[in-house]
């Protein structure tokens, strides 16, 4: 029963300089002979431990330099799994199995009911029911044409996650069992449709404004470019600021929701019980692009570069497994002398053009 307890499981995944979306780590020499190259190129490999002492180790290299692959949703996902015990010591177990789970996860202290949904789960057996004797054992896995129908994401209230999980059933203990998350993202193609946003507001004989971005549809690292005319003007007004906004909405029935309403500015959450779902505003970045008080025929530019936005961009999502979208949105506010606030809200929708942007 000891022995069992010191069994490791082990995960290796091929580089992929292309894939690679973060540094590599330093990865210990004693783990390098765990490399198997007919199943992938020969190259440094990513190890997982489940033992105590080596996992408190190699957590600190994955705080300080963490990697992990990204992969496209008509790529196979690869790998292999290696187990290694003490020498000389045997492991008896009743099959080894490995899982390849997509799934959506809710936040139970904002929804009732499941707290996940699992929209992919595959399962392959890796080995039969028998005994472990080899210090060192390396079993290669392979999942193929997955369809991978959405990205990864990971917001305030739901995430998308995938990953590999190997499980090690013994016989009268719990399984031995370690997750591996991998990152899928989808390329895609700029819309065809992609006219330019050109709108007129403003308050009766008091203000009147124009503003017009070049386009509406964005990639994740585009500048969105425009201007703003302002035909009249009789109110004193201090500044301009331009802010990009993220909503998500997450609960049952998303794709049944009427999602065109106004963010209130100062509520950045709001529940709806009916339908139990609840809206979240996230203010991205905010920029001052005008101080002081504009006068009549006065052209404001703007250009606001998506890929200085610090927060992690995604592209839009539209009721995702219908449990949640993501949507952004351009704030234009102006504030007059005595801090009234003046907004109007764009949508914009953003897509992906490569992988790891």
């Amino acid at each position: 029963m000891e022995i069992a307890e010191k069994s490791i499981p082990v995960f290796a995944f091929p580089k992929n300089t292309d894939n690679k979306i973060s540094p590599e780590p330093d990865v210990p020499d004693d783990m390098s002979a765990l490399t198997t190259p007919s199943m992938m190129p020969p190259t440094t490999n990513y190890y997982v431990s489940a033992s105590s002492n080596m996992m408190q180790q190699q957590q600190q290299q994955q705080t300080m330099n963490p990697k992990i692959y990204a992969f496209e949703a008509a790529e196979d996902v690869a790998g292999v799994v290696s187990l290694t015990q003490p020498p000389g010591k045997k492991v008896d177990h009743l099959g080894i199995k490995i899982q390849f789970i997509g799934r959506v996860e809710m936040d139970q202290s904002v929804h009732e009911g499941r707290p996940h949904y699992d929209f992919i789960s595959l399962s392959k057996e890796l080995s039969l029911p028998g005994s472990i004797v080899s210090p060192k054992t390396d079993i290669p896995f392979h999942f193929r044409h997955i369809e991978k129908e959405h990205e990864t994401y990971r917001g305030r209230n739901v995430a998308v996650r995938y990953f590999v999980r190997v499980v090690l059933e013994r016989k009268f203990l719990p399984p031995i069992q370690k997750e591996q998350d991998v990152i899928v993202q989808i390329v895609q193609q700029e819309p065809q449709k992609n006219e330019a946003i050109k709108m007129e507001v403003g308050i009766e004989d008091c203000l009147h404004i124009e503003f017009e971005y070049q386009k509406r549809c964005y990639h994740l690292r585009d500048t969105i470019v425009g201007k703003v005319n302002f035909l009249l003007v009789r109110i004193k007004i201090k500044h301009m600021e331009l802010a990009v906004l993220r909503r998500e909405t997450s609960g049952e029935g998303v794709a049944s929701m009427a999602l065109g309403d106004a963010i209130n500015s100062n509520k950045a959450i709001a529940t709806d019980t009916a339908t139990n779902t609840m809206t979240e505003t996230q203010t991205l970045i905010k920029y001052e692009i005008m101080d002081g008080a504009p006068v009549k025929g006065e052209v404001i530019p703007v250009r606001l570069c998506l890929k200085g936005i610090p927060a992690d961009l995604t592209p839009t999502y539209t009721a995702i497994n219908n449990r949640f979208s993501v949507r952004y949105f351009l704030n234009l506010v102006l504030v007059d002398q005595e801090d009234r606030r003046y907004f109007k809200q764009q949508e914009i929708l953003l897509w992906r053009k490569d992988l790891g942007y």
